[in-house]
């Protein structure tokens, strides 16, 4: 049996072993952002938070938002599990090491597991349906069919109501905990109980800011450009989303009508007799021949493969259609009606 001054030694070596292996790593707490007593519903909703802001998928090729991904599903990998969690707390990461080398359960977890049983339909799924949202925010966004064309990115005005620390607490995280009462000797009746936490207040701030949204070549009516977690913001909950849906914008020469291209051009009645030669101006300011060397008729449509819209997230393009428009002279001298009709007999 140990000695108390050996009980007393081991025990000081634990709680150096704890404070070393604290101050040499990250502190998972920290980095989900939630106090140290935080609830597994607080854990839960700050991972899924975290974790959609700094997806891999959100943030190509930045290399801090990928490290801190990591950062992200590992605080959460322990935190979420109550054995490694208790280990976390009393011993650090060190401890966490000697449980996994000794066999402890859950080990094999990885990042995509942990990912996918939030988003992809775990068996996590149904619980996180449950987590109150804000609504989402629609907005109609006008795009010129230059943009649309050659892709651009427009600079948009947001404001909203942002969640700001308040003085004073709150009841939050309120839940129906199900309890069973006596009534009489051997019965029992199922009661529910509205159970709640103290939280820190809050209040909604107005703020506003610029949002930068990138128009992609060949986007349709109707697309949406999303900003997770931008829309309405919800106390004890999730922000709704911002999305941006894509409306063309009416231009002066073109009509898009899927991926194809409209446009009427006018030429004069002698053009559209003996042929002529002209070309017209694209969007991007390439120049399309659009002439003939034959007879054009009123209302004739011709047209011009390749030259319409860019198909979204492809390398083909619509097409460009043009109906001509013939020029009819107001009037005729006798002299001009005689040549006509010699030219035309």
């Amino acid at each position: 049996m140990p000695t108390p001054a050996r009980g007393l030694l081991l025990l000081l070596a634990l709680v150096l072993a704890h404070a070393l292996c604290a101050l040499g790593g990250k502190n998972y707490y920290d980095v989900l952002q939630v106090p140290k007593g935080a609830s597994e519903e607080q854990i839960k909703r700050a991972y899924r938070k975290l974790a959609l802001k700094y997806h891999p998928d959100k943030n190509q090729g930045n290399e801090e938002a990928n490290m801190k991904f990591a950062e992200i599903n590992n605080a959460y990998e322990v935190l979420s599990d109550d054995e490694k969690r208790k280990i976390y707390d009393r011993y650090g990461e060190e401890g966490l090491k000697q449980h996994a080398a000794g066999g402890g359960r859950g080990q094999g977890m990885n990042i995509q597991d942990i990912f996918s049983s939030f988003f992809g339909g775990g068996p996590r799924e149904e619980e996180e349906e449950a987590i109150p949202k804000g609504d989402d925010v629609v907005v109609e966004l006008d795009a010129t069919l230059e943009d649309l064309y050659m892709g651009g990115t427009l600079k948009i005005w947001r404001e909203k109501n942002v969640i700001k620390s308040a003085p004073g607490k709150r009841r939050c995280n309120c839940k129906n905990e199900v309890y069973h009462k006596q009534i009489a000797p051997g019965m029992f009746q199922q009661m529910t109980e509205l159970v709640c936490e103290e939280c820190p207040n809050v209040k909604f701030v107005r703020e506003g800011y610029f949002l930068t949204v990138d128009i992609e070549k060949g986007m349709q009516d109707g697309q949406e450009v999303m900003f997770y977690e931008d829309g309405e913001p919800k106390i004890d909950g999730e922000a709704g989303d911002l999305k941006f849906r894509i409306r063309t914008a009416p231009h002066d020469r073109f009509k898009r009508e899927g991926n194809d291209l409209h446009m009427t051009v006018t030429i004069k009645l002698l053009e559209a007799l003996v042929g002529f030669e002209k070309a017209i101006q694209h969007l991007d300011g390439h120049p399309v021949e659009i002439g003939s060397k034959g007879i054009t008729k009123p209302k004739e449509i011709r047209k011009f493969k390749g030259e319409g819209m860019p198909l979204h997230l492809n390398t083909k393009k619509g097409d460009l259609y043009v109906t001509y428009e013939v020029l009819f002279p107001k009037s005729l001298t006798e002299d001009q009606k005689t040549k006509i009709k010699a030219a035309l007999s």
